[in-house]
């Protein structure tokens, strides 16, 4: 059982014990038995290996996830070492602590890929490498986990078919692996979540285009109304809402270093809430998608800035009216008229 060092420690970055973890060595069951009706666990020693491996590589035929280890935090180089989630290194982890071999099966290479654990470089191959390295590049462990199989019966664990790289004997093991490839799983895509009703006045100037400020009057059920330029044409109500609400369950696409952000600027837009708390929107537009910098000031603006500063997202393009519209983005538009109804046959004219 992991003491509880060792699981404060896996708050901050326990996915290196996943590899160093998957060791499948000395003091793992024999291949020929496996005692126990429950089994037996495959990592024992698991607590006292956290600390070695720096790198955690996935590899399957069709992508490859690598997660690197700096200090308590856990990164990923592909997203620019953009911050892993603790709890998702800490669900790795303990699905491999509590991960029990409990049948051997197949030694037959033929068969292998029946239980997904054929050579994971094959085209079509669903078998997931997991490797751990330490800092100087050593490999920890590695291993092979195939297919899951389905219990159709109810209150029953989960079981993952596993096998060692450079062997064909094949094991059921009994325990969930949640071993993704996706980064997006293993990322917070939360920017921020800022009512609507917060809002008090938005301030636009976009490249080339004249100043727009938007301001929320003192009543309590008071809508957002532009105010400059002054004396607007009638106000589209559902564009002026957009705006209201874009900072509301704000989530990313992608993420990549603000110094990497792509396209064009569109300009900037400074929204400012109750208590003090004023954010800057820095929008680019790159093709058809849509990137943006933000900076908060005032009350509350470390927490944001602590998550939002050197980082560029990636919003829904859709987002571009919320951020930086133009005056025309915001009237309303007439409706065309109805075209007119035919008479019914035999209908008098």
């Amino acid at each position: 059982m992991l003491n509880r060092r060792s699981l404060i420690w896996l708050g901050g970055g326990g996915a290196a014990a996943v590899a160093a973890a998957l060791a499948l060595g000395p003091g793992s069951p024999s291949r020929d038995a496996v005692p126990g009706g429950g089994g037996t666990l495959a990592f024992p020693d698991l607590a006292q290996r956290l600390g070695q491996v720096a790198r955690l590589e996935l590899r399957k035929a069709d992508a490859t996830l690598v997660v690197v280890r700096d200090a308590d935090r856990w990164l990923l180089p592909d997203k620019g070492n953009y911050p892993v989630r603790p709890e998702r290194v800490r669900e790795t982890l303990v699905g491999l602590t509590e991960l029990r071999l409990t049948e051997q099966r197949t030694s037959d290479r033929a068969q292998l890929a029946q239980l997904g654990l054929d050579d994971p470089t094959n085209t079509g191959s669903t078998a997931v490498v997991l490797r751990g390295l330490d800092a100087a590049g050593g490999t920890v462990v590695e291993l092979v986990v195939g297919r899951r199989r389905v219990r159709t019966q109810g209150n029953l664990p989960e079981s993952v078919y596993v096998r060692r790289p450079n062997e064909s004997q094949a094991w059921l093991a009994e325990g969930r692996l949640a071993l993704d490839t996706d980064p997006q799983l293993w990322v917070d895509r939360d920017i921020g979540n800022l009512s609507a009703e917060r809002l008090r006045k938005v301030t636009v100037r976009r490249v080339n285009e004249g100043v727009l400020v938007l301001e929320r009057g003192g009543e309590a059920d008071a809508k957002l109304r532009l105010t400059e330029p002054p004396n607007p044409p009638s106000q589209d109500e559902v564009a002026l809402d957009e705006i209201a609400r874009a900072f509301e369950f704000l989530t990313f696409l992608d993420v990549k270093p603000a110094t990497e952000i792509p396209g064009e600027a569109l300009g900037e837009a400074r929204f400012e809430f109750t208590n003090g708390l004023a954010v800057t929107a820095w929008p680019n537009k790159a093709g058809d998608t849509m990137w943006v910098r933000l900076v908060a000031e005032g009350a509350e603006a470390a927490r944001f800035n602590a998550r939002w500063q050197g980082w560029a997202y990636q919003l829904g393009v859709w987002k571009e009216k919320a951020f930086t519209p133009r005056l025309e983005d915001l009237m309303e538009r007439e409706q065309p008229p109805a075209p007119p109804v035919a008479p019914a046959p035999g209908a008098p004219r």
